[in-house]
């Protein structure tokens, strides 16, 4: 009964080999960048891409300051450290969602709170961050803290996922209105807009990842975007080793990180990053395919949501249940197509088995339906 959907993806992808989740594409500078930076010996955190590469990301996204990280990851945890999420706080975040958040939430000794998401966005719930917070949380001094424990939340990071924004707004006022610092996790939706605002500028500060599976990639890389001068100067400072420039004194204030992007990976960033709208505009013309295509069908495709412009990262489907949503994976991986289920949640997993959670009862339903599949830009 699956046969029709890898019939339809091979006739797109025009081939009959192995056809993967997301694959890069490389058509436009990368090549004569990389071999720029190779030539001119600045292959480190010091070189003319990084910096070009935070101002094409200022421009893009229109945030006022960026620091370009490694790799994602670092840059929630930097964005949470300079934030003020401090040891033993509480961070409210997604179940499903992928574990760098939690990770990152942990590398500050903080710990993972879960509510759930909605089934129109994929992401953080306002309704339900409401309702757990209203029933959990009381305001004093102008901090939140968690009745039963008496531990402060410091911050929420929602995730916009697979590139579909969440209700954003709606969250920001819910976080405002407890006095908890909003960071978005953006690291899927590079592009994506929410009532014509890019994802990633309407909390404090927001992440973007440019791993080699994401819509444009540097082989790693990730960036924090802020409108907040204070807390951009210091991201940028800590994630270059807390050095004070001299002109030849090693001089550190702060513990520091070793969190400052390559300039080999941001030449290759920059010649990505002038593609992306081209990529896009490619990826929602595939999603409105595979859209086309499953109305005549009993399986759910994943839109994007109501005023929003997705980048559709990654296209998702739900299926009957997880029997059916097992057969599905087992047919198109068999016949040489990469599908893939959401991630494990987090508080499935040994180590945050004991987090605090509200009612997760969406993310389980999707958890047992939800198959990813192949998304990947054809030029």
């Amino acid at each position: 009964m699956y046969k029709p959907v890898v019939d339809f993806i091979r006739s797109h992808y025009q081939t009959d080999n192995f056809i993967a989740l997301h694959e890069p594409v490389f058509i436009g500078n990368e090549r004569a960048y990389v071999l720029e930076t190779i030539d001119s010996t600045f292959v480190s955190s010091v070189g003319k891409f990084v910096d070009r590469f935070e101002e094409m990301i200022r421009e893009y996204t229109g945030a006022k300051y960026a620091v370009a990280t490694v790799n994602g990851t670092a840059a929630l945890h930097m964005a949470m450290l300079v934030a003020g999420v401090n040891s033993n706080d509480l961070v409210i975040t997604q179940s499903l969602s992928f574990i760098a958040t939690c990770n990152a939430i942990s590398y500050l000794n903080a710990e993972p709170v879960f509510v759930d998401v909605d089934l129109k966005t994929l992401s953080l719930s306002p309704e339900k961050l409401e309702v757990f917070l209203n029933e959990n949380a009381e305001v004093i001094n102008n901090e939140c803290f968690h009745i039963e424990t008496g531990r402060r939340i410091s911050a929420c990071v929602p995730m916009h996922t697979f590139g579909h924004p969440a209700e954003i707004d709606r969250i920001k006022e819910i976080c405002d209105r407890f006095h908890i610092c909003l960071i978005e996790d953006a690291a899927e939706s590079i592009g994506s807009t929410y009532k014509n605002q890019q994802t990633g500028t309407f909390g404090l500060l927001g992440i973007f990842s440019f791993n080699g599976n994401k819509t444009i990639t540097c082989g790693g890389g990730g960036v924090i975007v802020t409108n907040d001068e204070h807390l951009g100067k210091m991201a940028k400072h800590l994630t270059t080793q807390a050095k004070v420039p001299h002109r030849w004194d090693f001089v550190h204030d702060h513990i520091g990180y070793n969190y400052r992007l390559p300039n080999l990976n941001a030449a290759m960033a920059c010649a990505q990053l002038e593609q992306l709208d081209k990529f896009i505009e490619l990826k929602r013309n595939w999603a409105n395919q595979y859209e086309q295509f499953f109305e005549s069908t009993a399986i759910t495709f994943c839109k994007e949501p109501e005023n929003s412009k997705s980048n559709y990262w990654l296209n998702a489907i739900l299926l009957k249940d997880r029997t059916e949503r097992d057969e599905f994976l087992t047919y198109t991986n068999d016949n040489g197509i990469m599908t893939r289920p959401c991630w494990t949640l987090m508080h499935k997993l040994v180590m945050f088995k004991n987090a605090i959670k509200g009612d997760l009862s969406t993310s389980e339903w999707i958890e047992d339906r939800l198959v990813n599949l192949p998304s990947t830009v054809k030029i």
